[in-house]
């Protein structure tokens, strides 16, 4: 089970820890509730909800999908209860493999509840789904553009939130990934001796993700391109730069020739 998975368990277990009941008080001993949806009463809904957070609980994920869309037809318009349902259905739905799916779900409890206290974590939990869905950055980087922007519009709309203290760190996680994905983009064109297209590619690495840990190995890169197009100022001007904010990485195979600065 990957990390996202196992935290989409742990936080399931959690929020259903939180609810009351079990499954075996919600309908006899097979667990089992009225089987037909229309005209349910409070308490059929009420075993019906039991069960479902059982079900969550112990993974059982597909009979869990059928519990939560039936309680969410049978719920009352202003039920406190929808959004944790709706909640519960996007972390099944995840756990069956349905990720745009369970993305949608989320995306409802945050945006059709935006002040209820999970409406942060659905958002956050959006983000995550888009996340795992650009798995490798050499895929196409969609995904994880649309998971950038669903952590920035958290820190925007629940700033302050744990949600989006959360979301800050995976966006940092985001930008090494983006850094990484154009700086091999470079060094494809680079291998190609392409240098101009490559260095379109470094400059980007350089000015938009100067923190990801890529950025000194895109600089280093950088000055061997300016030096096989002999544009010697602007190697000049790179490694100072080297120099200044990225001294480590200037070993003796350095491209960048000695700074003789202050020397006679």
């Amino acid at each position: 089970m990957n990390r996202l998975r196992s935290l989409v368990f742990a936080a399931t277990l959690i929020l259903a820890g939180c609810g009351g009941g079990r499954a075996a008080e919600a309908g006899g001993a097979s667990g089992a509730v009225p089987a037909q949806a229309e005209n349910s009463t409070p308490q059929e809904i009420d075993s019906l909800y039991r069960l479902a957070e059982s079900r969550i609980r112990h993974a059982k994920w597909g009979d869990a999908i059928e519990d939560l869309e039936r309680l969410l037809l049978e719920f009352s318009p202003g039920d406190p209860r929808t959004p944790r349902a709706r909640y519960f259905l996007a972390e099944a739905k995840l756990g069956v493999g349905s990720h745009l799916e369970a993305a949608r779900e989320f995306r409802r409890v945050s945006d059709e509840t935006p002040n209820d206290p999970l409406a942060p974590d659905a958002l956050l939990r959006v983000g995550d789904v888009y996340a795992e869905l650009w798995r490798r950055p050499e895929l196409d980087p969609s995904y994880g553009q649309t998971a950038l922007a669903t952590y920035q519009e958290l820190l925007n709309r629940y700033s302050g939130s744990p949600a989006a203290a959360r979301a800050q760190a995976s966006i940092e996680d985001l930008q090494e990934r983006f850094a990484y994905k154009e700086y091999r983009a470079a060094l494809y064109y680079f291998k190609l001796k392409a240098y101009d297209s490559a260095i379109l590619y470094l400059k980007d690495v350089v000015a938009t993700y100067p923190r990801a840990a890529v950025a000194p190995d895109a600089l280093l890169k950088l000055v061997e391109a300016y030096r096989r197009l002999g544009y010697q100022e602007d190697v000049r001007e790179t490694c100072g730069y080297l120099r200044q904010f990225h001294p480590n990485s200037l070993r003796h195979e350095s491209p960048c020739p000695a700074d003789t600065t202050g020397t006679s």
